[in-house]
């Protein structure tokens, strides 16, 4: 599916992704790591830390719309990416949509660099 020269991706029912537990699924090649709220909304993200050292974010605890990073216990917004203060960093966000019973995620960029 594609929207405004986004390529949308289908990955499942909402009620296939646990509440508050990471999954990874891959799109292109790519880990990515999707989230589902207690309040019922989804995220998804690279499953790459960004941290300079790396490591996955699927393992992450999630906490209200906060990811705690599983190696270096960094707190990520999910709904923007950013590291909170004191560290520094952004997480790689992609779009996420629920139409008609599937989650869709936006990851056309990742067909090109996969």
């Amino acid at each position: 599916m594609k929207n405004d020269h986004m390529e949308f991706y289908p990955v499942g029912a909402p009620d296939e992704y646990l509440t508050q537990i990471g999954r990874v699924v891959e799109i292109g090649g790519r880990q990515i790591a999707v989230f589902r709220l207690s309040d019922g909304r989804i995220f998804a993200a690279l499953n790459q830390s960004p941290h300079p050292k790396g490591g996955p974010l699927a393992e992450g605890i999630v906490s209200g719309h906060y990811l705690y990073d599983p190696l270096y216990d960094w707190k990520i917004d999910l709904t923007t990416g950013l590291v909170q203060a004191p560290d520094t960093g952004r997480a790689h966000m992609l779009p996420v949509k629920v139409e008609d019973g599937q989650v869709w995620i936006g990851a056309g960029e990742l067909q090109t660099t996969a």
